[in-house]
């Protein structure tokens, strides 16, 4: 979908304004009205620029996560962790925490939110884990064949989705280094 029309910071205006709302009604209760009323734009260009509401919401999450892990190379996974998650905001994480837990029961009705999402978020972070998880076993940290490998996303979703329904906590920087270190470096063998 072409956005070229709108300047980076109304695009990012729009995305906010999107996230706002999501945090506020949910998804269901979202509508591209209140998107349009919210950010003083019309329905009509909502739906050229994005399509849909799911095709929205889900730029509106891939432009809220700037970090591209792909990119971190400390030359060790244990580093390499550690630096992803030095990157993250343990507000910014409560937030999207709160978000994708909304959206995570939003999908099971909207099967567009969750191609939606795996196309612009899960892809996306699959693929950069991907070549994070491919250096360590190219530097012989990882074993090729470790059963772990394919399940790390796995693990770090578990930790999210755990930690407030076991203790009713936020997940943050500590708890997820702790639970990198405790949970994911040694499944791997690190």
């Amino acid at each position: 979908m072409a956005r070229g029309r709108l300047t980076p910071e109304r695009e990012a205006e729009l995305y906010e304004a999107v996230l706002a709302l999501l945090r506020e009604v949910g998804y269901d209760a979202l509508t591209m009205d209140a998107v349009a009323a919210r950010t003083r734009s019309s329905k009509a260009t909502l739906y050229r620029q994005w399509g849909s509401k799911p095709e929205l919401v889900a730029h509106a999450l891939r432009h809220n996560k700037p970090v591209d892990i792909s990119g971190i190379d400390t030359g060790s996974l244990r580093g390499d962790f550690h630096e992803i998650l030095a990157r993250s905001d343990d507000c910014q994480m409560e937030r999207d925490s709160a978000l994708m837990r909304g959206l995570a029961h939003a999908v099971h009705d909207n099967p567009d939110l969750l191609q939606a999402l795996r196309e612009l978020l899960v892809e996306p972070e699959m693929t950069g884990l991907a070549e994070v998880l491919g250096r360590a076993v190219r530097r012989g940290e990882v074993a090729a064949d470790n059963p772990a490998l394919k399940l790390v996303p796995h693990m770090v979703i578990g930790a999210f989705v755990a930690r407030p329904f076991i203790e009713d906590r936020p997940v943050d920087q500590a708890f997820l280094t702790d639970y990198v270190d405790a949970v994911v470096l040694p499944a791997l063998g690190v």
